[in-house]
Parts: C-alpha cells; structure tokens; sequence
C-alpha cells in the first residue's frame, strides 16, 4: 500500500503537472503582458494600499463594492488563513530536507507565475458566482465548471466530470490533512502534553470556530492572520539578521542546486534536479494554493466592484504567503545550517528557533504554528461549505441539513488521522497531502485554461474601466448572473 501511495504521488507531481502548471502560467504571463510583473505597483495600491486610505476613500470604496457577502480584506484574511499556516512552517522545512536549497528556487518561479494563475482563478470564481436564495454569492471552480464549461462553452452535463473529480480531489483533505497531526506534535514536544489530549483539544477549538459560518470566520481572521504573521515574520527576519554572514552562500545554493541538484552530505540523502522541481512546485501549491481552486471559494464571496479587482488580491495572497513568508521560512533554515541535521517536519523549524532564541523560540513556533494550524482549518472550511453549497443549490431544506452535520463533525477526520498517524501508521503525511493537492489542481488548471478566453475580456474591461489602458463597453455586463439578466431582457 504504501508503494503504490508512492507511486500515485510520483505520477501526480510528475512531468505531466509540472510540465501542465509552467505552460499555464507562462500561457497567462505572456499573453496578459506579464500583468503580475509589470503592473505588481498597482496590485498593491488597489489591495494592500487600501488599507491606508482615509475615511472618506474607505466609504467610497464600500459604496463601489455592493455585491457580496463578506468585505474583500475579509476575503482575503480568510484565504490567506487558508493558506499562510502550518504549510508555510513545516511543509517548506519539509521541501528543503528533501530537496535541498534548489527547491526553494522552483517554489518561487512557480509562485511567480501562481501570482497571475491565482488570479485568473478567483476572477472567474468571482464572474461565475451564483447568488443563493438568501441573496449571499457563492462561487468557486464547479461554479465556473458549470457555468463557463457547461452554459457557455456548450459542454451540457459534461461539466459534472471535472466537477466531480475536483470535488473528490477537494474533499479527500477533509480526511487527509495534515494540521491536527503536525500541530500536536510540537505541542506535545514543546511542552510535555499527550500527542492525543493535544489532538483532542485541537478538535474541540476547531469546532467551536467554524460553528458560527463564512461570516463569523472572516472577522475571526482579519484579527488574527495580521498579528500571527507579523510576529512570525519579525522573528523570521531577526534569525536571518543573527546569521546574515551566511545569507551570500545560501541564495548561491539556491539557485546552483535548483538546475544540479544536492548531493549527499550531513543528514542529507542527496536529490536528483527532477526531485528538486517536483517537490518544490508541490510544496508551493500547496503553500500558496495557486491553480489548487481553493481559496477562489471565498474571494467569490466578496463584495467587488470588478471580478478582476478581487483577482488582485489573489495575486496578494501568493506574492504574501511565498516570496515574503515562505521565504523567511525557507532562508531561516538554511542560514542556521541546520536543514542538514537530520530533523524533519515542524522539528527542523523548532530546532531553528530553538537555536536562535532558546527555550522563548521554541515556546513562539510552537504557539505560532497553533494558530496557523486554527487559521488554516477554518479557511478550508469555508471551502468545503461552498462546494456543498453548490451541490445541493436546488434543495434548500437538504442543504441546511447537509451543512449543520458537516458543520458537526468537520474537526473529527483530522483527529481520527491524527490518532492513526501517532500510534498505527508509518506513511509520511506530506506524502498523502501531494496526493490530495495534484488532483485538484490537475482538473482546474485545465479548466482555467478552456476559460481564458472570458478572463482576458475581463481584463482587457478593467483596464480601460480603471486603469485607463485601452478601451472598453461601458455596457458590458462584468458579472455573469448580469449578462444573464440582461439578455433575459
């Protein structure tokens, strides 16, 4: 059994994904001018930048932004508690012990070109949104399957098998995550508690989180997400600061080993350049979450005044969660020699902080990764309730049902494979969250790339609507439930 996991997860991260996501994202990057390069100065004042405005142009900005349920910085505080988590922490220590320095390279040219693909993926989400009967939108890729594939591209009812074969893709990490387990680890590590009273109690928090919905979420994370990542980044920074002397070798290392690979030394076992990619792109999508099609479930929430305006927060989100937080991650490792030791997972960036900052270090990652592993529990939730939204869309009694059970029993498979993980199993968990990232993301990138066509009309409106690059049709409808209304008319 675990062979052929092994297997399974080789094939998914393979020459056909990696070979998939860089014609992607170079497809977007070329034709769209480089947008996430070129125009990087105006993502940033039309996300970020928001943040400082003055009264005045925040009211403004509610006033443009009428349609959604939840704000677009509540948008992407949920996304980024999405994806800024433990991801970032152990997974990218977990790239480097097995991929060595050059894995930080393809996590950050499959990041580059993310940026744009996260885009298109959350503007389409966005575009493609359905409004419930309660008036709250909803969207996310089987909405986008459905009604770019299925209405407008003339696919009929063969939209349902990308849509089915993401949604099991999606909710194969409702029981293959690697939270509970990771985080119990280091807490019971840290401060001496059972691995199993950790995990139970990391199941009873998560609980009572997601009980309140999308909308109690999004004002749990616009809290949280700014302080954990602040303090995580400022520790991050002063490790590297303690270590600068080292900072030349390291980005040499990174850059040499990312087209030789590593050979074997210390507690390393040595990679071959295959193994160097693979693990790097894998460790980004799943880091950031780009073409994975998750994130793009609550960004379609938002309230907007464009599809491509929340685009430009997704492109936030990866440039956030990989060049800036990944990366403190990725050079703490590496500056400190450490990576080289023989620990592995959460343990190596233990050890890091450990060495850094005594005993306050360890107490801090440890706290640090709690959260993150709270904040990214409660993003994917807000995933899994809008593919169940869309599931049971025509059957509203059926849907409240199917959401209070869901709603229950959600912090209870993590648990049950924590247990299994501590005391029965012997497969490596990042082996089994590849798997449950590469099929998802198989079936979106494709999907995005049948769709493009309605993303660069999208893109060529905004610019000439706000930009001033270019023309544009002051009646184009910019939202499809619009351009259905107006054609019913």
């Amino acid at each position: 059994m675990e062979s052929f996991i092994h297997a399974l997860n080789d094939f998914l991260w393979g020459p056909p994904l990696i070979i998939l996501m860089i014609v992607t994202g170079l497809y977007f990057t070329i034709r769209s001018g480089a947008f996430q390069i070129v125009h990087f100065p105006y993502i940033l004042k039309r996300t970020v930048g928001i943040l400082f405005h003055t009264k005045e142009e925040l009211k403004e900005e509610k006033e443009n932004n009428v349609k959604g349920l939840v704000s677009p910085f509540e948008a992407i505080a949920t996304a980024v508690g999405g994806s800024v988590g433990y991801g970032n922490i152990a997974a990218v220590a977990t790239a480097i012990t097995i991929g060595g320095p050059g894995a930080v390279f393809w996590m950050w040219f499959t990041a580059l070109l993310g940026m744009l693909i996260k885009q298109v993926e959350v503007t389409l989400a966005v575009y493609y949104r359905r409004t419930d009967e309660e008036g709250n939108p909803y969207g996310g890729p089987t909405y986008y399957m459905e009604r770019g594939l299925g209405e407008e591209r003339g696919f009929g009812k063969l939209w349902l098998i990308p849509a089915f074969i993401f949604g099991i893709g999606i909710f194969s990490t409702f029981f293959i995550t690697a939270s509970n387990y990771t985080t119990s680890k280091v807490v019971a590590e840290t401060f001496g508690i059972p691995k199993g009273f950790v995990s139970f109690c990391i199941m009873i928090i998560v609980s009572v989180m997601v009980w309140g919905g999308i909308k109690r979420l999004a004002r749990i994370f616009t809290k949280l997400v700014p302080i954990m990542s602040l303090g995580y980044l400022f520790f991050g920074i002063l490790s590297i600061i303690l270590n600068i002397e080292n900072l030349p070798s390291v980005i040499v290392s990174i850059f040499h080993d990312a087209f030789t690979g590593t050979a074997a030394f210390g507690g390393f076992a040595g990679v071959s350049m295959r193994k160097v990619i693979s693990i790097g792109m894998a460790r980004s999508v799943y880091s950031n979450e780009a073409g994975w099609g998750s994130s793009p479930m609550i960004h379609a929430s938002s309230k907007t005044r464009h599809p491509i305006e929340q685009g430009l927060w997704g492109s936030f989100e990866v440039f956030v969660d990989t060049f800036i937080v990944c990366s403190i991650t990725a050079i703490s490792v590496l500056i400190t020699e450490q990576w080289t030791s023989g620990a592995v997972d959460a343990e190596l960036a233990m050890q890091v902080f450990g060495l850094q900052f005594g005993q306050f270090g360890r107490v801090f990652i440890t706290l640090t990764m709690m959260i993150f592993a709270l904040t990214t529990s409660g993003g994917w939730y807000a995933y899994y309730e809008t593919v169940l939204r869309h599931l049971a869309k025509d059957h509203p009694k059926l849907k409240n049902i199917i959401l209070v059970i869901f709603k229950r029993c959600y912090a209870i498979p993590p648990f049950l494979l924590a247990l299994y993980l501590m005391y029965v199993g012997d497969i490596s968990i990042w082996t089994l969250v590849d798997i449950t990232s590469g099929i998802p993301t198989f079936i979106n990138v494709i999907v995005i790339l049948i769709l493009s066509k309605q993303y660069f009309k999208l893109l060529k409106d905004y610019k000439g609507r706000y930009m001033n690059i270019g023309e544009y049709n002051e009646d184009e409808p910019i939202f499809y439930e619009d351009k259905i209304e107006k054609e019913k008319k």
